[in-house]
């Protein structure tokens, strides 16, 4: 049975070690402590509204090598964090990417300088919405502005220019971070070498954007979410928080997968005639909307969702997503999974073909899927080694 994380990633191959570990598997970065930088200079999102400053927190693994060269940029998806890899102090739970980074890994950390950024507007560190709005001395909580992955790309080049890297051996992530990779592709070509975009979209689809608003609507429908100021009134809108994470959970996994995975299998082997919990697929997703309040903002989550709804970056291009494309220099490796039904092949395979109508550099697969869209957290051998070969290419 896969093991759930606390990202709400799928990941098969975590191994329990004890709180407070001394003894890391070998293909760990192992210990891990995340850092923040502060940038105090305004900064104007591209609703023409400015932050009077930000900071954010990331996380680094391994070395950056004399010149600078060996840099990668890891993106999030939308419920990420920085904890891409290792541990945490007292933590027996690996970061929600470790299948890929580490020594010997495709982000191979014995070659690369890997760093890992939490975007603003999350929860996990970076500004956002917890975070406080100097103006008022209080959280900015639902009157944090709307951010877009353009802002993401950013503010990340501010976190670059920091670090003294001049240009990105590469940027890579998936879902919503495929989607950021994109966005730096083509907003700053310069920037970067090599472009990894696995299981994204180009844009939305009508269906994903009401998925995020059926989410959204659960929220703020919770009599506990106040308007956004649930926290000033010492309340937190729970149920509508867990019912957008049981939404989403089902859209990361295929039929096929739950399928296999639960069935029509009874909780206690027969029906209560009642509406409690029934069968195992509905003890599943109950067990992960309550976790997911536990460790996530609501405003977050409803601005997230929205920055997913808004990414288009064909749209200043006249809607010609080739055109948008051309301006991309780095070579890209786009995957997709053939069960992923949240962001599809095809959805992939219109990047490509937008790539190939541009003379881009783009190497493509669609992988056999094991689960759906979380697929790209897993250890799939044939998805590990292709990535791997591609990454010697950056190497």
């Amino acid at each position: 049975m896969l093991n759930f994380g606390a990202y709400g990633c799928a990941n098969a191959e975590h191994v329990g070690y004890n709180a407070g570990m001394t003894n890391y598997p070998a293909d760990s970065v192992g210990l891990v402590a995340p850092q923040a930088a502060n940038f105090n200079e305004p900064f104007t999102l591209e609703s023409g509204i400015q932050l009077p400053g930000f900071e954010l927190v990331y996380e680094t693994y391994g070395e950056l090598n004399a010149d600078g060269s060996n840099a990668i940029l890891v993106c999030h998806a939308l419920t990420g964090t920085h904890h891409a890899a290792g541990y945490h102090e007292g933590s027996d739970k690996p970061g929600w990417w470790e299948t890929c980074i580490g020594p010997g890994k495709p982000i191979d950390t014995n070659r690369f300088f890997v760093v890992s950024p939490n975007n603003i507007g999350g929860c996990g560190g970076s500004t956002g919405p917890l975070s406080v709005n100097p103006a008022t001395g209080k959280a900015w909580g639902p009157e944090f502005p709307i951010v877009t992955v353009k802002d993401w790309v950013h503010s990340q080049a501010r976190l670059m220019a920091h670090l003294n890297i001049s240009q990105w051996a590469a940027v890579v992530g998936g879902s919503l971070g495929g989607m950021t990779v994109l966005q730096w592709a083509i907003d700053l070509p310069d920037k970067l070498r090599h472009a990894a975009i696995i299981a994204a979209a180009p844009k939305l689809s009508a269906q994903n954007i009401a998925f995020n608003e059926v989410a959204r609507t659960a929220i703020r429908s919770d009599p506990a979410f106040c308007d956004g100021h649930y926290r000033e009134q010492g309340s937190k809108p729970q149920q509508g928080l867990a019912i957008a994470r049981m939404l989403g959970h089902i859209t990361y996994l295929s039929d096929d997968s739950m399928g296999k995975k639960f069935g029509r299998d009874l909780r206690d082997g027969k029906l209560s005639f009642g509406f409690d919990v029934d069968f195992e697929v509905e003890s599943y997703l109950r067990y992960q909307g309550s976790r997911f309040v536990d460790r996530f903002d609501a405003n977050s989550y409803l601005l997230l969702t929205r920055t997913l709804d808004y990414f288009d970056p064909a749209r200043e291009y006249g809607d010609d997503l080739a055109a948008a494309c051309r301006r991309i220099q780095a070579r890209c490796f786009v995957a997709s999974f053939n069960k992923d039904w949240r962001f599809s092949s095809k959805r992939s395979r219109e990047l490509v073909k937008a790539l190939l109508d541009a003379d881009r550099d783009v190497s493509y697969i669609d992988f056999e899927s094991r689960v759906g869209h979380d697929d790209f957290l897993l250890n799939i051998p044939q998805y590990l080694e292709s990535f791997n070969a591609w990454m010697e290419g950056v190497r």
